[in-house]
């Protein structure tokens, strides 16, 4: 099997791999709906130590750097409550966690949620956080850039490992709602 993007030695469809993904990726995958079947979610093997994007398109190819997205959790609070969501981006951009987060979370304020809470909330590694397999109640912003790709490039839930789906999958997450300029350019 050929991965749609980039060059991998090892690519495999991500229902065969379920051992290879954190559990909630894993069971995220074993009961995938949407219009794309499951089988189109691919996961590709990658070197742990190469999961943060500089140094994985340094490695992999820069290429890459156009189809690959970024899921980062933040947290907004309003009136002493708290509400965490995952944002999507491409890997060229950053969240626009003051302007488009916030105002669309409803919250006074926003922030990038601390290591040891996407983590905890997560059950995904750091650098390997992916949309597919958070917790259900969790809004998943997912820029219009990154839904508009035939495929991205995005974490596995591990650092060893990405999965590469395809854009439209994203928007259909379950608490996913597309937005037009999430993704700032750096």
């Amino acid at each position: 099997m050929r991965a749609p993007i980039g060059t991998f030695d090892t690519v495999t469809p991500a229902p065969d791999a379920l051992n290879l993904l954190t559990r909630p990726v894993a069971d995220a995958v074993r009961n995938w709906r949407g219009s794309v079947p499951a089988q189109d979610l691919i996961h590709v093997d990658t070197e742990p130590d190469w999961a943060d994007t500089a140094t994985f398109v340094e490695h992999y190819g820069p290429d890459l750097l156009d189809t690959s997205a970024n899921c980062v959790v933040v947290s907004g609070k309003r009136g002493g409550e708290a509400t965490l969501a995952a944002c999507v981006v491409l890997s060229a951009t950053k969240v626009d966690v003051n302007g488009v987060v916030r105002r669309h979370l409803g919250a006074r304020k926003a922030s990038f949620a601390s290591m040891d809470t996407a983590t905890g909330e997560t059950g995904m590694e750091y650098g390997g956080i992916t949309p597919i397999g958070l917790p259900a109640d969790w809004p998943v912003l997912v820029d219009a850039a990154v839904a508009d790709l035939p495929y991205v490039l995005i974490g596995s839930g591990t650092r060893r490992g990405k999965l590469i789906v395809p854009g439209k999958a994203l928007a259909e997450l379950p608490g996913a709602t597309v937005l037009e300029g999430l993704g700032i350019a750096v």
